[in-house]
């Protein structure tokens, strides 16, 4: 899925300022095919385009239709975003879900996120016209969700699931470091934090214990078991610095 393959169409938004908004969303993940059915009058008004700000080059592209039906003319997978549930229950995405859908349709399809007005959303008649039916989990004590803010919800996700998402994010799981390498670390742990009287001799292994909870939990790699090792012989070294010049001056 790229961004020429996705259309977001707005069914009779009402607000200019919600308009604008709705661009620069677009704008900010990459996106530019706005389609917008039947609209207020003033959706290229002057709140409008101090909303949408550089993105309102959007809205001036953007193509307007009378009905739905021919908004979605030429769309091959409409995903309707809804909170009407009912008998679409078995049959919604979740913002996730839709995205995963999109990245795994071909890149020739032409899809569109579908978005109804602001105060009653998508009627039934509308999502009779989309295949596929999102839902964003919102709390129960106020599910309603600002136009724009329920489509930067959509479009992070599709971005995410996007190859330009891909290689932004976390990178692939580290090597963890064997159990060996970690018991190798803490019988050079034991031994330096001995000599330099860390740890109580009569119980040196209760405080091991903790720095083993703490390292399980991080899960330490090869290189981060190098990294403590060297700390450990950072220590020993001193400390036999510190011992050699003590025995020097005691003589």
């Amino acid at each position: 899925m790229t961004p020429e393959n996705l259309s977001i169409v707005l069914v009779e938004p009402q607000g200019p300022i919600n308009i604008g908004s709705v661009c620069r969303t677009m704008m900010n993940f990459g996106f530019n095919r706005l389609r917008l059915v039947n609209p207020t009058k003033h959706y290229k008004s002057l709140l409008a385009k101090k909303m949408a700000l550089s993105a309102f080059t959007v809205l001036e592209t953007a193509l307007i239709f009378d009905t739905l039906q021919a908004a979605l003319s030429d769309i091959q997978i409409a995903f309707g975003t809804t909170r009407r549930f009912g008998k679409y229950r078995k049959n919604f995405f979740t913002p996730s879900d839709a995205a995963e859908k999109l990245r795994n349709t071909h890149q020739d399809v032409h899809c569109a996120l579908v978005m109804g007005p602001e105060d009653t959303g998508l009627e039934t008649k509308d999502l009779n016209l989309c295949q596929h039916f999102i839902t964003i989990p919102t709390h129960d004590g106020y599910p309603s969700m600002n136009l724009s803010h329920a489509l930067t919800v959509l479009l992070y996700e599709v971005s995410l699931k996007s190859d330009q998402g891909e290689k932004r994010s976390d990178p692939s799981p580290k090597r963890l470091a064997t159990g060996e390498e970690i018991e190798h670390l803490f019988r050079h742990m034991k031994d330096s934090l001995m000599s330099i009287d860390f740890l109580d001799k009569q119980n040196p292994d209760h405080v091991l214990r903790s720095f083993r909870r703490l390292f399980g939990a991080a899960g330490l790699s090869s290189r981060d078991v190098n990294i403590l090792q060297g700390l450990m012989s950072r220590i020993d070294w001193t400390e036999n610095q510190r011992r050699k010049y003590t025995h020097v001056h005691d003589e």
